[in-house]
């Protein structure tokens, strides 16, 4: 499924955005994926993080750094953000964020994950509260439109089949 969309960057610009549905990194083709986030779930709850500096709560997620996969990004923002260990991920989309020097290319993923301790802090200092949730309150936290809609339907119906 592709879905057309736009957002508002944090310079109040308004951007393009064409999300996909995804099921291999084959799907990626050439692209350069700049970040990830990823939806999630421990105990049937999903792991949103409050960015304070930006004011938002959000599924955890980040740049991809150098020679670093996809899966191997997803892992560590999810311990960095969390303090969660990814038992298991699967990729469920991506988007191309057509911004002024480029296109931005981030993928979404759904993971099962579980505490490794607890959360203290974000190395990087951008996540000061992380929470569990019921999977269908989600947009009191975060509203990521028609897109984010079909990312978490395809998000609970991945993590169902993970058990």
């Amino acid at each position: 499924m592709k879905i057309e969309s736009t957002l508002i960057n944090r310079s109040g610009q308004i951007l393009d955005l064409v999300y996909h549905d995804a099921d291999d990194e084959k799907e990626l083709g050439d692209r350069k994926v700049s970040g990830v986030h990823a939806y999630c779930f421990y105990n049937s709850k999903l792991v949103i993080v409050y960015v304070e500096a930006k004011g938002y709560w959000t599924p955890p997620g980040g740049g991809v750094e150098a020679e670093e996969s996809i899966s191997e990004a997803v892992a560590r923002e999810v311990l960095e953000e969390t303090n969660m260990r990814v038992i298991k991920q699967e990729l469920i989309g991506y988007q191309d964020i057509f911004e002024p020097n480029g296109i931005n290319t981030q993928t979404r993923s759904v993971c099962m994950v579980e505490p490794v301790g607890d959360f203290v802090s974000d190395p990087d200092g951008d996540i000061t509260e992380i929470k569990l949730i019921d999977p269908e309150d989600y947009k009191k936290y975060f509203d990521w439109g028609v897109a984010g809609d079909r990312l978490m339907k395809k998000a609970l119906g991945k993590v169902s089949k993970f058990k």
